[in-house]
């Protein structure tokens, strides 16, 4: 962000010709370094720049955390498939292989594990805020990345009005200020400069976001893919697995047994 801030600056505001009637040191307007932009820009320049490490930071941050291997192990339903034979005896051993996994597609399928038992209505609710807890940790950051984006232009602009103030200023206090006009166009130079930053900084903050909105939600895409697959397989019986006809053969026999019970304490009851 810096690197790119200072390579944009160095090239719009450094080819600044020479004043042919000498008036203007030409020293005094030409950008020869990032430091000297950031002089240049005055004191509004601190919280652009901080903006601009901040912005860097979590973009990196973010890239990092959001590869799919950190999201989505290449090897994790295999895994688990190989762990999580029987729906009913193995429930704990698959519960604690996503457990040390930690990713968030395996948190998702863990919450899923702990509710296997549940209705079906119930283990989708559950899934689905489990879901909505990891969705939280992939958009971490990305607020800061939008209020970034919208107060670094107004700071420039705010830099760029206190600048045009203190031009005028030396123009209104000078004895010499008459006909010098040089006077008030380094001021304005001078004061555009944070302008120039501020936008400097928002664009490529908003590139940022919106790449990383992107890769959020194809990773969410393939969490809820592999999610309706893991809830097909183990709720719902299909595709041939021997794990949830006994899963739903327990849950049967449960609720017979609760039958047999109320309907015992039922006739005890009238009798």
């Amino acid at each position: 962000m810096i690197s790119l801030m200072s390579t944009w600056g160095l090239t719009i505001l450094g080819q600044v010709p020479v004043d042919p009637s000498g008036l203007l040191d030409p020293s005094s307007v030409q950008v020869q370094s990032v430091w000297d932009f950031v002089v240049k820009g005055g004191p509004m320049m601190i919280p652009i720049g901080a903006c601009s490490l901040i912005a860097l930071a979590v973009v990196v941050e973010r890239a990092l955390s959001l590869r799919r291997r950190v999201v989505i192990p290449p090897r994790f339903l295999s895994g688990l498939q190989a762990v999580f034979k029987d729906a009913v005896d193995d429930r704990a051993e698959a519960l604690e292989y996503c457990q040390k996994d930690g990713s968030p597609i395996a948190n998702v399928v863990g919450a899923g594990i702990k509710r296997l038992s549940e209705p079906l209505e119930l283990l989708e609710k559950h899934i689905q805020e489990a879901g909505e807890r990891e969705v939280l940790k992939l958009r971490k950051y990305l607020r800061l990345l939008v209020v970034i984006a919208s107060i670094a232009p107004l700071m420039g602009l705010l830099g760029t009005i206190f600048g045009m103030i203190n031009a005028f200023q030396t123009v209104a206090v000078s004895a010499d200020a008459l006909g010098k006009t040089e006077l008030l166009a380094e001021g304005i130079y001078q004061a555009m400069i944070t302008t120039a930053a501020g936008l400097m900084v928002t664009i490529p903050v908003l590139i940022g976001y919106h790449w990383i909105a992107a890769k959020v939600e194809h990773l969410l895409s393939e969490m809820d893919r592999m999610t309706v697959e893991f809830v097909e397989q183990y709720a719902c019986g299909e595709n041939g697995m021997a794990g949830a006809p006994k899963l739903l053969a327990a849950q049967q026999d449960t609720e017979s047994a609760e039958g047999e019970e109320d309907t015992v304490e039922t006739a005890a009851a009238s009798a």
